[in-house]
């Protein structure tokens, strides 16, 4: 059957995830945190395409390798649902790496700091993301009706993304850098790789700083739209907080490896408005008709969507040869 009935409208909420499960995967978040930082870039450096293909590959499999742990711990369906997610936050976070590639630019960031200022905006990502997940598992678990909410509301970004309608991003017009700019004493030039500098005996914030909060601004707009499609394929806050962690784990080096790629990909955004369109309508159906269109399905539509766009896109965008 394509559809479930209603007493499986509710993907992931039945769940139980054992104690030793939640400390195995917050010990390897940080343990991977820790290495990244005071190992693999302890030095600031430029990255590399080569680099951040190797550092793609490597997230890529943790994310994955992850998947198989929650099957022998949590099952199949669970499995199944944590790669949807996975899967879900890593081609909305495309977009994401595209708005760092404009803000880094235009805040001139140094090569060689671009890692440092993103490590940290991944940190607070992480706790924004769980304080997310938390909160919107426990008001849908209370207020069922915000299903349509958040169904109605996925619809309507996904005509916004599809057709381009969120326009450029301009980061002198953000409220939050005018906000910094009025309340802050900022330093003229960045300071090697400090956020903060004594001068004087006055505290000074270096550009670095404004950059990492304008990451942190940037993310909190993103998760709005990931977090509600997540949550139309599980409820579990387990599964959901760990697919999204994993997958924006690897952000770093996605970004490395893309950021140039922007003008290739002319098809991402009719991709990612058709994603956003079909876990929307995937939580409307669950949430007014008590249907549920099963994860393997969805995983496997998303897939498709994904492969197809980045074919044509790669196509379309192709240098014409010429004889």
């Amino acid at each position: 059957m394509l559809l479930a009935t209603a007493n499986d409208a509710v993907p992931g909420a039945d769940i139980a995830v054992p104690a030793w499960m939640w400390l195995a995967f917050v010990a390897l978040v940080a343990l991977l945190l820790l290495l990244d930082l005071l190992v693999f870039h302890r030095e600031n450096h430029e990255i590399g395409f080569r680099e951040a293909a190797r550092s793609s590959a490597f997230w890529i499999a943790i994310g994955l390798a992850f998947s198989g742990l929650v099957w022998w711990g949590l099952g199949g369906d669970a499995a199944t649902q944590y790669l949807t997610g996975y899967v879900i936050e890593k081609s909305l976070s495309v977009d994401n790496v595209f708005v760092w590639a404009v803000l880094l630019g235009y805040f001139a960031v140094p090569r060689h700091l671009q890692h440092r200022v993103l490590f940290w905006g991944i940190f607070g990502a992480l706790a924004l993301r769980a304080i997310f997940v938390f909160v919107g598992v426990a008001l849908l678990d209370r207020l069922s009706w915000l299903m349509f909410v958040f169904g109605a509301f996925l619809v309507f970004t996904a005509w916004r993304v599809a057709t381009h309608e969120e326009g450029e991003v301009h980061p002198e017009r953000n409220p939050v850098l005018k906000l910094m700019r009025r309340r802050l004493n900022v330093t003229p030039d960045y300071v090697d790789h400090h956020f903060f500098v004594r001068r004087d005996g006055i505290r000074w914030v270096t550009p670095l700083f404004v950059v990492l909060v304008m990451v942190e601004a940037t993310d909190v707009v993103f998760a709005v739209d990931s977090i509600p499609a997540i949550l139309a394929v599980s409820r579990s806050q387990f599964v959901v907080l760990s697919s999204n962690a994993f997958a924006i784990l690897g952000l770093r080096a996605l970004y490395f490896l893309l950021a140039g790629a922007q003008d290739r990909l002319v098809y991402l955004h009719i991709g990612l408005g058709i994603i956003l369109a079909f876990v929307g309508a995937k939580m409307l159906l669950a949430a007014g008709l008590g249907l549920h269109i099963p994860t393997l399905l969805s995983l496997s539509v998303i897939a498709v969507v994904l492969l197809v766009t980045v074919v044509a896109s790669l196509r379309a965008s192709a240098p014409t040869v010429t004889e």
